[in-house]
């Protein structure tokens, strides 16, 4: 008789999940592209949250006529209020951040569970699900989240919940795409003949199959995050005055360019540093879950969402 091979204990299947990913994340951050892009978010992350213990003057104080030019007192200038710049921009960057990851993270889990659950339980479930994600798919990320502000008001946990949920739908497509293969894989089948309950066999069988194309989400819809953030704190939609706020710096010192143009193109730089940054390394990570992860439904919804790699070199 055939030897019958022993059945491989969750937790040993759980961690060797846990290392390919983590394996993905390291060979990406060894590549041209992921070096390239992590010393961009690196320094861009360093300075926002380093920068509020080293601020040469306090961020609401008057410190001399507004506009004025850098000097060696105020290496990059006053703003239209006479605060110091260099003070500000060192400090108006980490509530954005954390911000724009609290709205990256709720968006990835909204969306997951909507797709997930859409493409394993199918039917109404499923038709229900996607025509609520194509509703709110049909409004711009930006539009809808100044619709929701503008109902409620421009509370800074709004912010984050209008972003993250209009994050959701573009996750829950990518999502159900992929789930739609996996769920009717062998391992899933005998998993649901064992009687083991839907929600238990999405979360231990099927999500941490999903890894990959939810790695490239995840960079992808932070880098939308910083964008919207930005964007919305720019509109007025932010840290009320006076707290200091890179988008919003760009907004009040747009009349003072000509005079002090370090007060709009050093927080204007920084984002798109952040930006370009986050970007770079999600295309890393993209390449190298394709070189990792050969299945064909993993590489057409990296084609899908934008992030399908040329065949050139890292």
């Amino acid at each position: 008789m055939a030897a019958v091979a022993p059945a491989v204990p969750a937790r040993t299947k759980r961690l060797r999940r846990r290392r390919q990913w983590l394996s993905t994340l390291g060979t990406a951050a060894r590549t041209g592209r992921g070096k390239l892009g992590i010393g961009l978010a690196s320094v861009v992350v360093l300075i926002a949250a380093i920068g509020p213990f080293v601020t040469p003057y306090p961020t609401s104080q008057f410190v001399a006529l507004d506009y004025s030019a850098p000097s060696s007192h105020f290496l990059l200038g006053t703003d239209y209020l006479g605060y110091d710049v260099l003070s500000r921009v060192l400090d108006g960057g980490w509530i954005m951040l954390v911000m724009a990851l609290c709205a990256t993270a709720f968006g990835l889990i909204v969306g997951g569970v909507a797709g997930i659950s859409a493409a394993y339980l199918r039917g109404k479930a499923d038709a229900l699900i996607m025509r609520a994600v194509d509703v709110i798919l049909a409004f711009p990320q930006l539009v809808f989240a100044l619709l929701l502000v503008s109902i409620i008001g421009p509370k800074l946990w709004l912010i984050v919940l209008a972003v993250g949920f209009s994050h959701a739908p573009a996750v829950a497509r990518v999502l159900r795409s992929a789930t739609l293969d996996i769920s009717e894989r062998d391992f899933v089948k005998s998993v649901e003949l064992q009687g083991v309950k839907p929600a238990r066999v999405m979360w231990s069988e099927i999500l941490p199959n999903l890894m990959s194309p939810l790695m490239v989400e995840a960079g992808l819809r932070l880098t939308y995050s910083i964008v919207v953030m930005a964007g919305l704190n720019f509109l007025g939609f932010g840290p009320p005055p006076p707290a200091p706020n890179w988008g919003i710096m760009i907004w009040e010192n747009l009349d003072g360019r000509t005079t002090n143009p370090w007060a709009v193109v050093v927080p204007a730089a920084l984002i798109a540093l952040l930006t370009i940054g986050t970007n770079t390394f999600t295309d890393a990570v993209a390449r190298v879950a394709i070189g990792v992860d050969r299945r064909p439904e993993v590489a057409a919804l990296l084609e899908d969402i934008g992030l399908r790699p040329s065949t050139e070199p890292a």
